[in-house]
């Protein structure tokens, strides 16, 4: 009888508070002398760009730290391949020294990504040949603006399943797909074993068998650590699966623990500080409406639109007078978000706005939830270029009133076409996902020509602090 320890994170998003309880718990597991072998996976979302540290080195912090963590094996979250521009995935990682299994994603030209394997077989140290793996959220309306093809997850599994067969004996998938769509994958490929998921952000303490195969998660930000004990026969068939989750709250900590995290967030800081955006001036000093009212004027120059909107909750401070650095502009804005042009015909603008009217005292003090990190509420909806009568129930455009007929181009975010409040968007709207700039990109480089610095002496000296910790 063979008996493995498999570890396993998710949606960790730049949670670095937890990393160093989380590194010694892995670092004690993998040593375990009680089982035949250990072995370590990640499940994706492990970056977060709403991290000060994780941007100013375009997760290559991350990487560093998941190093440390001795992986044998990921996935790829939305967070690493839609957050970030397809020349930063291109090169998260090369400096990582796990392999990235990636069934589902492709260049634009067909071709494996080279820093991305489609799957991979590992034979344990008793002779077991392991198959793995790994999917993530096939988002077409967001890959393929940012120059990558994502098939579906049926495509891939029919494409890659009758390649490895007869080549394994036993099959994991890592997956950042989220619960629905592994239950999906569990129903019709039950020569699955074992998926160890994330994306959804689902806790299943002790796992989820559905159609014979085992389903788990940890939940998210690294609350939690994936523990799974499997017994092989000797016919290398597995004989029983047994998950169950390890609270970090329970794991060891050491005085240092506090300091380290500290310097993750100095460190971070201090990179973005150097970095200067434009000279604001008085008119923005902790004026929240300035600082919605110029990002609107972002997001419409840079859709090439002449109305948009924004929520006041994505704002998690106001703009200052003066200096404005990436700093500032990161945690003002620290959502890693994507503007969107969508064109409605003026009837269904119209509803647009009726939804917008009738959530707007619900949605003052909503809490968000989900979805990486969009703000902690959602708060009150501005527009540019659009005015509501609520008297008359009209809406104005550019100060006349619609047209029903006639079509519109208004510039929004993904965010408002992903939460249920605004159907219209979703249903009609033909959306168009910009990239590669997320949102405080397109703020800052507005910003940056709307407000130019003048004798200003930009140190350049960018991603040199130290990460030693």
């Amino acid at each position: 009888m063979e008996k493995l320890r498999i570890l396993h994170t998710n949606d960790l998003h730049s949670h670095f508070e937890h990393f160093p309880q989380i590194a010694r718990y892995l670092h004690k597991a993998q040593k375990d002398r009680s089982v035949d072998q250990v072995l370590t996976f990640d499940a994706g979302d492990f970056m977060d760009r709403s991290n000060p540290l994780t941007d100013a080195t375009y997760g290559q912090a991350n990487i560093k730290l998941m190093n440390s963590f001795n992986y044998d094996a990921i996935t790829i979250g939305n967070n690493e391949g839609i957050s970030n521009s397809h020349e930063t995935v291109e090169h998260l990682f090369d400096h990582a020294n796990f392999p990235v299994l990636l069934a589902n994603l492709q260049e634009e030209d067909g071709t494996r990504p080279n820093w991305a394997l489609q799957d991979k077989i590992i034979k344990t140290n008793k002779g077991t040949r392991i198959a793995l793996i790994g999917l993530t959220a096939a988002y077409p309306l967001s890959y393929e603006p940012n120059h990558w093809h994502v098939k579906t997850l049926k495509a891939a599994m029919d494409e890659v399943l009758p390649k490895i067969a007869g080549q394994y004996d036993v099959l994991i998938l890592l997956t950042h797909v989220g619960l629905n769509m592994d239950c999906f994958l569990a129903k019709n490929y039950p020569e699955i074993d074992l998926i160890i998921g994330g994306h959804s952000h689902d806790l299943l303490k002790h796992g989820l068998e559905v159609n014979n195969v085992w389903i788990t998660q940890t939940g998210k930000w690294g609350n939690f650590v994936g523990n799974i004990y499997v017994e092989i026969d000797n016919e290398h068939q597995i004989q029983k699966i047994s998950p169950h989750v390890e609270p970090t709250s329970l794991m060891k900590s050491e005085p240092a623990d506090e300091l380290t995290v500290k310097d993750y967030l100095k460190c971070g800081k201090e990179i973005l500080s150097r970095e200067y955006i434009a000279d604001l001036p008085k008119q923005y000093d902790n004026s929240l409406d300035a600082a919605i009212e110029v990002s609107m004027e972002a997001i419409a120059n840079f859709a090439q639109t002449d109305i948009a909107m924004l929520s006041s909750g994505l704002f998690l401070t106001p703009f200052k007078k003066g200096i404005l650095t990436k700093y500032d502009l990161q945690q003002a804005l620290p959502h890693s978000m994507h503007v969107v042009r969508t064109t409605l015909q003026g009837c269904d603008l119209w509803r647009l706005v009726m939804e917008i009217e009738k959530n707007r005292h619900y949605l003052d003090h909503f809490h968000l939830q989900g979805m990486s990190f969009r703000g902690k509420i959602f708060g009150q909806m501005y527009y540019r270029g659009v005015r509501y009568d609520p008297v008359e129930q009209s809406v104005y455009v550019n100060n006349q009133q619609i047209n029903f007929k006639k079509n519109y181009q208004i510039a929004v975010l993904d965010h408002y076409i992903l939460v249920p409040f605004f159907p219209t968007l979703a249903i009609v709207g033909e959306n168009q996902f910009l990239f590669p700039q997320f949102l405080r990109e397109v703020v800052g480089n507005y910003l940056s020509k709307k407000y130019p610095l003048t004798g200003s002496d930009i140190d350049d000296g960018k991603r040199n602090c130290s990460q030693d910790n």
